[in-house]
């Protein structure tokens, strides 16, 4: 058994290592600019591309959604997504509200490369989060794209992907998961590319994980990113099982986002 373990981890390493040089190898390729949001307006939902990410019971990440106006803004063009406490307690119950922004039923993406140039605020229980899911098909079996998820004030972030395969526990062969470094009271840059090959996750153009497609995984669900066209998610969520509670706090907690990008393949 030790030694058929030891072989399927070298054959997912020389996986890993192949597609990473294909990474290297593509970086010369030119990419085109197809899309870009700069925030540069008043109405933040002007264009028809965002959406307000409605609240959802019993689920972490979006149980203190609210569409509060005070919790969406542009400013210095900058959309700033906040969270708060929630002072409408007789009207919501919820302690905290957040706001939340998403692309679903207006505009997807198929391959590619996203850009979003953000700064974040940081309280205990703060867990903002810059993602992506596919169009229709139901979790986990489309997969997800987690480029940005941060605790609390932390000087890192978490960049994951999700899939049937890794919800039955395999995480590690091929990682599923990373941490990175970020500048935690500045501006960064978190990118996601995605083909059918292999999923790449960056901060400021630092690679901090490849998650490639294993052919002889694929009955498993390994690699769902082929599937759909995906839609963009950037949100504020304060409290939830993984951050735990929040530390109270008076003054809002906000995301910075400067501007988001979308590029494609110019051959």
């Amino acid at each position: 058994m030790a030694f058929n373990k030891n072989r399927m981890k070298k054959v997912l390493l020389f996986i890993v290592l192949v597609t990473i040089a294909k990474t290297y190898s593509q970086t010369s390729a030119a990419w085109q600019l197809v899309w870009e949001d700069d925030f540069n307006r008043k109405d933040i939902f002007s264009t028809a591309v965002w959406s307000k990410i409605p609240r959802c019971e019993k689920i972490d990440w979006c149980n203190t959604m609210s569409d509060h106006k005070s919790l969406f803004k542009i400013k210095k063009g900058n959309l700033i997504l906040s969270g708060k406490p929630n002072s409408r307690r007789k009207t919501d119950p919820n302690q905290y509200i957040t706001g939340g922004v998403f692309t679903k039923g207006k505009m997807y993406f198929t391959f590619g490369r996203i850009e979003v140039r953000c700064k974040l605020e940081g309280v205990q229980g703060s867990w903002p989060a810059i993602w992506m899911l596919p169009q229709s098909i139901k979790w986990p079996k489309g997969g997800e794209i987690d480029i940005l998820e941060r605790l609390n004030n932390d000087a890192f972030i978490y960049q994951t992907v999700h899939s049937p395969y890794t919800q039955k526990g395999n995480t590690e062969y091929p990682k599923h998961s990373a941490t990175a470094p970020i500048r935690p009271t500045d501006y960064n840059v978190y990118a996601v590319e995605w083909d059918k090959e292999a999923v790449r996750l960056y901060v400021n153009d630092s690679l901090s994980l490849t998650y490639p497609r294993i052919p002889e995984k694929e009955t498993e669900g390994q690699y769902p990113f082929t599937q759909e066209p995906y839609y963009l998610l950037i949100d504020m969520q304060l409290g939830g099982s993984w951050v735990g509670d929040v530390k109270p706090f008076k003054k809002p907690v906000k995301m910075y986002i400067d501007w988001v990008r979308y590029y494609q393949k110019t051959d």
